[in-house]
C-alpha cells in the first residue's frame, strides 16, 4: 500500500512519503477533545432520553437509551486505551502501555457485538408483540439522537483509517447513528400506517448492517492482538528493500508486529558478508522504513553469514 513510486534507497522524499499506508499525520495528535465532548453530549443526551422514556412510558425509548449507554462505556473504553498508551515505558513495560489501544479497540468491537444481539434479542420479541408507540414523540427524542451520534461520530472521522482503536469509537457512534435514524424512520412510517412489526424490523436491517462492518473491525483487532503484520504493511516490499540495501545479501527472521494500534514494529537479521556498516547505513535503513512503510521501531542484527546457520527457515 505505502511507497511503491520511490524504489530508491534513501528515503527523504518528505513531500509525497508520508501520505500513503498510514494517516498519523493528518489526525489530531490526540483525541482527547473528541473523547470528552463526545462522552459528555451522549451522558446528557442519555439522561433526557430515559426521562422522557419513563415520562411517555415508551419501551423503546428506555431500550435506546439503554443502548446509548453502551456508547459511553465504548468511548470511555476507547478514551483509556489511547490515554494509557502514552503512558512512558518502565523497566516492567518497555514498551510503555501503547498496546492498551489494541485492547481498547477489540473490547469494543465485543462491546459493539453485544449491543448487537441486545438489539436483535429486543426485536424478536417486539415481534410477537408490538409495543403501542406514541410514534411522534418516539420519533422526535430519537431524531436528536441522530444528531448527537452523528457530531460524535464526525468528532473522530479523522483519526478514521490510521488508528484501528479510533476507528471502533467512529464505527461504534455511526452505527449507533443508523439505528436512531431506523427508529425515527420506523416511528413516523407507524404513525402514518398503524403497522407495529415495522419498526422491529428496522432494528434488525440496521444490526444486519453494522455487524457487517464490525466484524472487520473484530477481525482487525484479534490479528493484532496476534501481532500479526499490521494491514497497511506489505510484508514482501520490505524484505524487498531491505535486500536492495548495500551489502546485503540476505535476510532473515523478519518480523512487523503492532505496538499499538498506529505504531508498527520490525526487528531483523541482516547478512552483510562484508563486515558491519557504520551507524550511517543504520540510519539510512531506519529512514527507508519510516519513509515508505511508517515502521518508527526498528531493530536489526547484523550478521557476517560466513557460518549460515539458519536454525529458522523465514
Amino acid at each position: 500500500m505505502s511507497g511503491h513510486h520511490h524504489h530508491h534507497g534513501h528515503g527523504h522524499d518528505h513531500a509525497h512519503g508520508h501520505a500513503h499506508g498510514h494517516g498519523h499525520s493528518h489526525a489530531p495528535a490526540n483525541f482527547d477533545r473528541a473523547f470528552a465532548i463526545g462522552i459528555t453530549i451522549n451522558i446528557l443526551y442519555v439522561l433526557g432520553e430515559a426521562a422522557a422514556g419513563l415520562w411517555t412510558g415508551s419501551v423503546a425509548l428506555l431500550a435506546d437509551a439503554g443502548h446509548n449507554l453502551s456508547d459511553v462505556l465504548g468511548l470511555a473504553v476507547a478514551w483509556g486505551g489511547a490515554t494509557l498508551a502514552r503512558t512512558p515505558p518502565t523497566k516492567r513495560f518497555t514498551y510503555g502501555l501503547k498496546g492498551s489501544t489494541i485492547l481498547a479497540a477489540l473490547a469494543n468491537a465485543l462491546l459493539l457485538m453485544i449491543a448487537l444481539g441486545a438489539i436483535v434479542l429486543e426485536a424478536a420479541q417486539r415481534f410477537d408483540a408490538p409495543p403501542p408507540l406514541a410514534g411522534l414523540t418516539v420519533s422526535m427524542v430519537a431524531g436528536l439522537g441522530i444528531a448527537v451520534n452523528a457530531v460524535t461520530a464526525w468528532l473522530f472521522a479523522g483519526g478514521r483509517h490510521g488508528d484501528v482503536n479510533i476507528r471502533g469509537a467512529y464505527l461504534h457512534m455511526l452505527g449507533d447513528a443508523a439505528v436512531s435514524a431506523g427508529v425515527v424512520a420506523a416511528g413516523v412510517v407507524i404513525w402514518w400506517t398503524g403497522i407495529g412489526w415495522i419498526d422491529p424490523l428496522v432494528s434488525i436491517v440496521i444490526a444486519a448492517l453494522i455487524f457487517w462492518q464490525t466484524w472487520g473491525l473484530l477481525r482487525e483487532t484479534v490479528e493484532m492482538s496476534l501481532a500479526a503484520v499490521p494491514r497497511g504493511i506489505d510484508y514482501d516490499r520490505v524484505q524487498a528493500a531491505l535486500l536492495a540495501l548495500d551489502g546485503v545479501t540476505a535476510v532473515h527472521d523478519l518480523h512487523i508486529w503492532p505496538m499499538s494500534t498506529t505504531e508498527p514494529v520490525l526487528t531483523a537479521h541482516l547478512v552483510m558478508p562484508a563486515g558491519p556498516p557504520g551507524d550511517a547505513f543504520l540510519d539510512r535503513v531506519h529512514g527507508v522504513l519510516k519513509d515508505r512503510f511508517g515502521i518508527g521501531h526498528a531493530t536489526l542484527q547484523v550478521e557476517s553469514g560466513d557460518a549460515m546457520r539458519h536454525h529458522h527457515v523465514c
